[in-house]
């Protein structure tokens, strides 16, 4: 039997028989604000027993309800005697009560949200209103709010549990409702997930993430130049979609043109945009700009704006700088980069027969590549020389054997693991080289099957620890580096791995493309072994270096520490005659015992930017006899800083250059 009693506020206690005892803050809040939206009226009664002492009552079900009530009481907005209607029921059956309603309970289905929400938002409630009345948050009202968006067709599917709340949100990406029906029975029942419903349904408008938009300043820039935006509210980011393809096109080539004709400006042959990359551009022959000296004035300024800068970034690492500190630097870092600028410049041949590209690079971002020269505008370069270099000599005596450095097997492995590890990183950080690395690899192995071992890459995937074969790895920059991306992307990546398929498919395609890179990263080995079957793969890790425009100095500093006190006497002195000429040599040589060798040879490369040839970047065949001729041409550089080789390098990326300042 259940009689309905009115019982005082300040008379009812928590049931120590009730099954549920814990209530979060914050839903306690929001029941609050529920109430206080209905007048403090429940709009279900509690039910109580009596309790140990006269006129009391415990609360069998409806803690949260006596919990928002008590809130509602302290803040003064009811009385502490607030008359409650209850539900009084025998005690021996409380623990079951408590139970069957915190167990049992089923949750509003989203569509019955969605349309008491409606009918609230045409009677002209706000979001917070909403909210409030039902207890909930506006982003859950304003989620629910958002399926008007859907057909109503589609509605009903989901009521008949024909299609899961996840496809269903995904159709909010579009207000078409013919087109949403039309999608949905088109698709095949084994491809109707989130993401291909989406897709499907965005397939002629251009989301915010695509690099078009974010050149032209993201959908801010579309939409103040006219352009209609659709945006899907379930999408937390609130990114959306332009809808205008030819505007957003449009726009591009406006800001593209405005920097073309920048470049037009400085006499090259021809200047040609274009929203991507242009096809094999890569390998067309190049010319890079010559050195020029700075004059006095600007060598002076130079100097002055670098030790500004270094002053000034120093105290920003120490937090004693201003609040205009950071705009300073970056002032500073313009005027460097001009004054740098003058001290390279093109020839005038270059600029009569090459042309420059204007482009969109992978993330969006204006790309402006000069010297290019098209196939078929300048003649192939004449016969080699004739003056007899590289023949025979007449006499044909046998040369004296020339010194050479040497490397024990173990230096090596230990140098080329730091070469892998670069390689690595760049390559993690590099989707677009990435795709072709692993597609390259793939390739050889199911259409040219004799040939897979001519690839970088050891996809199996395997993924060999590069700790074991390095001397230091706590002093490896590439492997640090890997390391905290591997930690980063570990906290993007699904806790379990049987989600991972669907959060994949979930994510836009650079993220993909990233993980690919990352992924891809992992199987790389250049590591030189003594004994290896892997040579030609570890020789294919050059035209990798090359692609990513690795500049190996960046990853590994050569010291006394890190090299010079493995190799020999001899070794030494012919490496310091490569990072710093003969004098250098000299020096060494003078050494009395190979301990103060290494320390002076300690001293004399730090700065110069020099490694040892297994750490180096190879360059491709033809580019190393163009260093050959540049070294026979031009013996006051050493040879790791020889202007050409300088020049030839920067063919592979610019990396390399500023060992030739040097």
């Amino acid at each position: 039997m259940t009689d309905i009693i009115t019982v005082a506020l300040s008379k009812l206690d928590a049931d120590p028989m009730n099954g549920r005892k814990t209530y979060s803050a914050e839903g306690i809040e929001a029941l609050a604000a529920n109430i206080r939206a209905d007048g403090y009226r429940l709009l279900q009664n509690v039910v109580v027993r009596k309790g140990d002492n006269k006129g009391r009552y415990f609360v069998v079900a409806g803690g949260r309800r006596l919990a928002a009530l008590n809130l509602l009481a302290e803040a003064g907005e009811i009385a502490k005697d607030y008359p409650v209607e209850c539900k009084e029921r025998e005690g021996e059956i409380a623990t079951e009560i408590s139970l069957a309603e915190n167990v049992m309970r089923e949750e509003m289905h989203p569509v019955d949200q969605y349309e008491a929400f409606d009918a609230l938002a045409k009677q002209g409630k706000d979001i917070a209103d909403i909210a409030a009345r039902f207890g909930t948050i506006e982003t859950i009202v304003r989620k629910r709010l958002a399926l008007a968006r859907v057909s109503p067709i589609l509605l009903q599917q989901f009521r008949d549990e024909d299609m899961s709340f996840a496809q269903l949100s995904a159709f909010t990406v579009s207000d078409d409702h013919e087109r949403q029906v039309t999608v949905w029975n088109s698709l095949p029942s084994w491809n109707r997930d989130p993401h291909s419903i989406r897709r499907a349904l965005t397939e002629e408008m251009i989301p915010a993430t695509d690099k078009r938009v974010q050149f032209i300043g993201g959908l801010e820039g579309y939409e103040e130049a006219g352009g209609q935006v659709q945006r899907e509210l379930f999408d937390e980011r609130n990114a959306g979609y332009a809808m205008d393809v030819a505007l957003v096109e449009k726009l591009v080539a406006e800001k593209l043109e405005t920097a073309a004709a920048t470049v037009r400006a400085e006499g090259w042959k021809w200047v040609e945009c274009s929203a991507t990359a242009p096809a094999g551009y890569h390998a067309m022959k190049r010319h890079y700009p010559e050195d020029l000296p700075l004059s006095e004035e600007d060598q002076a300024a130079l100097d002055a704006a670098q030790t500004e800068y270094d002053e000034l970034a120093e105290l920003i690492e120490s937090d004693m700088a201003d609040d205009e500190a950071e705009a300073k630097l970056s002032d500073l870092e313009k005027r460097i980069d001009i004054l740098n600028a003058r001290s390279e410049a093109f020839s005038p041949e270059a600029l009569e027969q090459a042309g420059t590209f204007v482009f969109l690079d992978y993330y969006g971002r204006l790309a402006i590549e000069r010297g290019f020269v098209k196939p078929g505008e300048v003649e192939a370069a004449g016969d080699e020389d004739e003056d007899g270099e590289g023949l025979p000599s007449a006499s044909g005596a046998a040369k004296p054997k020339a010194r050479s450095i040497s490397h024990s097997a173990a230096l090596i492995e230990d140098l080329t693991v730091h070469k892998t590890a670069a390689l690595r990183i760049e390559l993690a950080n590099n989707p677009d080289v990435a795709l072709v690395a692993v597609v390259h690899a793939m390739l050889l192995s199911v259409a040219y099957p004799y040939n897979s071992e001519q690839s970088a890459l050891q996809l199996s995937l395997t993924h060999e620890r590069l700790e074991p074969s390095m001397k230091d790895a706590e002093s490896c920059k590439g492997l640090s580096a890997f390391n905290d991306l591997a930690d980063n992307y570990g906290h993007h990546l699904p806790g379990n791995p049987a989600d991972l398929f669907e959060w994949l498919l979930e994510q836009p395609q650079d993220m993909v493309l990233m993980l690919l890179a990352f992924g891809a990263a992992h199987s790389v080995n250049a590591v030189e072994k003594k004994f290896t079957d892997r040579k030609k793969g570890i020789e294919q890790a050059n035209q990798l270096g090359r692609a990513l425009e690795v500049n190996m100095p960046d990853w590994f500093e050569t010291t006394g520490d890190s090299y010079f006190k493995h190799v020999n006497r001899t070794t030494i002195e012919l490496s310091l005659a490569e990072a710093r000429g003969s004098e250098a040599e000299l020096s060494v040589r003078a050494a009395a015992n190979k301990s103060e060798a290494v320390t002076i040879a300690d001293r004399l490369v730090a700065g110069t930017g020099w490694i040892p040839s297994p750490l180096r970047i190879a360059p491709a065949e033809a580019e190393q006899e163009l260093q050959a001729e540049s070294i026979a041409e031009d013996e006051q550089f050493p040879h790791w800083q020889n202007k050409r080789c300088g020049s030839v390098l920067a063919s592979v990326g610019d990396c390399m250059r500023s060992l030739a300042a040097v």
